[in-house]
C-alpha cells in the first residue's frame, strides 16, 4: 500500500509535465501560425506556395523578388512585435508577483515614463532613429536605477511584504507622475512637424521598428531566470508572510523580479513605444485559463503576449490600408472589452 500511495505524487508530477508540454507546444504552434499569417496578409497578399522560395532568399540575405522583399519586411516586423509582446506579458506577470497587485502592469513603476522622456527629448532635438532608441533606453534605465535606489530597503525585504510593495508602488507612481509632467511640457513646446511622430511613439507604433537581437537576449535571459525561480514565486504568492521560513530568499527574489521586469519594459518600450494592455490582460487571461502555477504561466504568457501583439499589429496595418493605425490603439480596443469580460467571469465565480 505504501508503494502504491507513494506513486501518486510522482504520477501527478509526470502528468503535470505532460500537460504543460502539450499546452506550450500548442501555443507555440498558434504563435507560429499567426506570424505566418502576418507575413501573408497586407496590401499585397503573398501566396503560401511562394513563401518557401522567398524565405530562402531572405535567409541568404539577397531578396531579389517582390515576394522576398515583402516577406523580409513583414517577417522582421512580426518578429519585433512578437518579442515586444512577449516581453510586456512576462514583465506584467513579474510585476503582479512582485507587487501582489492584480492591476500591476509593466508601466506601473514609471520605467516607460523615463523612456518616453528620453525618446521625446531626442525627437524634439531632431535626433536620428538610433539616437531616439538609445535615448529611450537610457531614460528607462535611469528611472529604474533611481527607483531601485529609493526603494532598495523595500526590495531587500527590510519591511513587511505588503508594506514594502505599497511603498515601492507609491514611489513608482510619483516618478511616473514626474515623467508625465516632462512629457506634457515637451509636447506643448514641440513644433507641429514633429508632434505627430511624438504622439505616435507615445501611443505605441511598430511601423518603423527594426529587428534587433538585444530584445531577444533580454527576453530569453529574463525567461530563464523566471523559470529558475518559478517555484519560489508560487510559494511567495501563496504564503507571502511565511515565505522566508519556507526557504525562499524573499529579498533576492524581489530584487530579481524588479530588475528583470524593468529590463523587459525598457527593451519593449525602446522598440515600440508605450503599448498598453498587453502586460495587463495577457497574464490575467493565461492565469484564468491555465491556473496560477508560474512554471507554466510565465512561458505561456510570453507566447500568448507575442502572438497577441503580432495579431494586433497585423490588424493595425491592414484595417485601413494603406493607412496604418498605431498598434497601441488596437491593443486598447481589444484589451478593454477582454479585461471587462474577465472581471465579469471572476465576479461570477
Amino acid at each position: 500500500m505504501h508503494s502504491a500511495l507513494s506513486g501518486f505524487p510522482a504520477s501527478g508530477i509526470i502528468d503535470g509535465r505532460y500537460r504543460s508540454l502539450f499546452i506550450l507546444s500548442a501555443l507555440t504552434l498558434v504563435a507560429a501560425t499567426i506570424i505566418l499569417l502576418a507575413c501573408m496578409i497586407g496590401s499585397v497578399a503573398l501566396p503560401l506556395s511562394e513563401l518557401p522560395a522567398a524565405l530562402a532568399q531572405v535567409l541568404q540575405g539577397a531578396p531579389s523578388t517582390l515576394t522576398a522583399t515583402l516577406l523580409e519586411l513583414r517577417l522582421g516586423r512580426a518578429l519585433s512585435a512578437f518579442v515586444t509582446g512577449g516581453a510586456l506579458a512576462l514583465a506584467g506577470v513579474m510585476m503582479q508577483a512582485l507587487l501582489r497587485n492584480p492591476l500591476a502592469d509593466p508601466y506601473v513603476l514609471g520605467v516607460s515614463g523615463g523612456a518616453a522622456v528620453g525618446a521625446l527629448a531626442a525627437m524634439l532635438f531632431m535626433a536620428t532613429a538610433w539616437m531616439i532608441d538609445a535615448a529611450a533606453f537610457a531614460g528607462a534605465v535611469t528611472v529604474a536605477l533611481l527607483l531601485y535606489a529609493l526603494a532598495r530597503r523595500d526590495l531587500r525585504g527590510g519591511v513587511a511584504a505588503e508594506g514594502g510593495a505599497s511603498l515601492l508602488l507609491l514611489t513608482g507612481v510619483i516618478l511616473a507622475s514626474g515623467c508625465g509632467a516632462l512629457v506634457t511640457l515637451m509636447l506643448s513646446i514641440a513644433p507641429e512637424g514633429r508632434l505627430r511622430g511624438m504622439i505616435f511613439w507615445m501611443i505605441g507604433d511598430l511601423s518603423g521598428t527594426q529587428l534587433r537581437w538585444m530584445p531577444w537576449l533580454a527576453l530569453i535571459a529574463a525567461l530563464l531566470f523566471a523559470q529558475r525561480v518559478a517555484r519560489s514565486i508560487n510559494v511567495m504568492a501563496l504564503h507571502a508572510e511565511a515565505a522566508a521560513t519556507l526557504g525562499v530568499r524573499v529579498g533576492a527574489l524581489r530584487q530579481g523580479l524588479f530588475l528583470c521586469s524593468a529590463l523587459l519594459t525598457a527593451s519593449a518600450v525602446t522598440s515600440a513605444g508605450s503599448i498598453g494592455f498587453v502586460g495587463l490582460i495577457v497574464p490575467h487571461a493565461c492565469r484564468f485559463a491555465l491556473g496560477p502555477d508560474h512554471r507554466l504561466l510565465m512561458p505561456a504568457s510570453v507566447l500568448v503576449g507575442g502572438a497577441f501583439l503580432v495579431l494586433a499589429d497585423t490588424l493595425a496595418r491592414t484595417v485601413l490600408a494603406p493607412q496604418q493605425l498605431p498598434v497601441g490603439v488596437v491593443t486598447a480596443m481589444i484589451g478593454v472589452p477582454v479585461f471587462l469580460l474577465q472581471l465579469h467571469h471572476i465576479r461570477r465565480k
